[in-house]
Parts: C-alpha cells; sequence; structure tokens
C-alpha cells in the first residue's frame, strides 16, 4: 500500500527495486536471499519497533555480515520499501467484490487498517512516499476494481485510494497512541480534570456542551466505521 501516485522515495529507483532486483554488489554470493533479508528486518520492526530496524540487527538476524546486506538493500530507505511491499503481500486481492463501490471501499480500509494493527510500524514507515511493489500494486488493482462503478477519472480513482490509505494510517497511529495512553490511568485523570476544568471557563462553550453528554463506550471497531463511513459516504464521485 502507499500514499503516492507511483513515484519512489528520493533515492530509490523503483525500477532497479523491482523489475532488476539482482543484487547491486559484485563478489561471491551470499547464503540468503532478499526475502529473507526483509523478513527479518519486518519480524524485527513487529517486535520492537521501527527504531529497532538498523542494517546490522538486520545482518545479525540472517547470521550474515552487515556489509554483505548492502549488495540487496543500500540502505534503510531501500530496506523500508521492502518491508511495505513484503507486508502487503498479506492483503487478499481476489474477495469477490459485491458491486456496490462504497461498501467495497469500506472492506478496502478495513483491510489496511488490519494490517496496520498486525504490524504498528507500518504507518510511520507510510509517512514517506513509498513506490509501487509488486504486492502493493495487486492490492492497488483491487482497489481501483472497488472503484470501476464510479465515474471518476483514472487520477481520482488514485487520489480517493491515496486519501483512503493516509487515513487508515492516520487513526491507525492514533488507535496505537491512544492505547498506549490508555495503560496509564493517572495520565488519562490529569487530562480529564484538565478538560472539565477548560470547559468550566465560560470561554469553551462547544466544548462545555462536548463534555457534558453522554459518552460512548470506548470501541475502536465501532470508532473506526463510524470514521470510515463518514469519509466514504462523504465522497463525490459525480
Amino acid at each position: 500500500m502507499t500514499r503516492g501516485g507511483g513515484a519512489g522515495a528520493s533515492g530509490v529507483d523503483p525500477q532497479q527495486l523491482w523489475l532488476n532486483p539482482g543484487r547491486t554488489g559484485r563478489g561471491r554470493k551470499p547464503a540468503f536471499s532478499r526475502e529473507e533479508i526483509t523478513a527479518a528486518a519486518v519480524a524485527l520492526a513487529d517486535a520492537e519497533g521501527l527504531e529497532a530496524v538498523t542494517m546490522r540487527r538486520v545482518a545479525a538476524r540472517v547470521g550474515a555480515g552487515v556489509m554483505s546486506l548492502y549488495s540487496y538493500a543500500p540502505d534503510k530507505e531501500t530496506l523500508l520499501e521492502l518491508m511495505v511491499d513484503h507486508v502487503s503481500g498479506e492483503l487478499p486481492t481476489d474477495g469477490r467484490l459485491t458491486g456496490d463501490w462504497r461498501t467495497d471501499l469500506k472492506s478496502v480500509g478495513r483491510l489496511q487498517r488490519d494490517l496496520m494493527l498486525r504490524h504498528r510500524w507500518l504507518p510511520a514507515a507510510l509517512s514517506a512516499r513509498r513506490s509501487l511493489g509488486p504486492n502493493t500494486l495487486a492490492f492497488l488493482e483491487y482497489a481501483l476494481a472497488a472503484l470501476r462503478p464510479t465515474r471518476l477519472d483514472g487520477a481520482a480513482k488514485l487520489e480517493v485510494f491515496s486519501m483512503l490509505t493516509g487515513f487508515v494510517a492516520g487513526h491507525v497511529g492514533y488507535e496505537i497512541s491512544q492505547a498506549a495512553a490508555a495503560g496509564s490511568s493517572s495520565r488519562a485523570a490529569a487530562e480529564a480534570r484538565y478538560l472539565a476544568a477548560v470547559a468550566a471557563d465560560g470561554r469553551h462553550p462547544g466544548l462545555a456542551e462536548v463534555l457534558a453528554a453522554p459518552g460512548r463506550p470506548p470501541d475502536p471497531e465501532a470508532t473506526f466505521s463510524r470514521f470510515l463511513d463518514r469519509l466514504v459516504d462523504g465522497l463525490d464521485t459525480g
């Protein structure tokens, strides 16, 4: 998945990366593949976060010297490209579409959210513009098929997909941060006291009204569905 329309991140040549995936270096062929390197980096990010992914740590996981990794991924930016496309291979691309583009597009959004919650480093990795690897392209094809019943032109369809991906990435990032904050009851209590004090000062009537209204029980699934409905149902395809 990607937010951009096809150009890779600065310094990464997508044609070299995806169409000519051979080693960039010379010398003896190492006893591991690009797929193994990428899978090791993904496992490291899943376990310890994106910051833990360094060439040295990945090399240690596959039992190789650091310099040999540069034959396949000359820098971390390229490695991130490989990681994003690797996990995008988990997205189903052969599901039956209903023909109702709004229903199908919401399904695309839910699939993206599920993937990002499995790989919680993914929203941050998508913050930069990524290239379209083979797995990403396969899912893009699926999303474009979902949008086929609309009257949008090609550029608009790509914009909708980009907007949806950006929304899901931002929302999942917020979900993850909120879940981390919920683990601190003292912080939650402090925030509640602060908002109550602000609402009582008479200068924020809108906030006071909102806080006085009955709250919804916390339900991440329901919250995401409400936001997704508002986004997709409000799209103008005329």
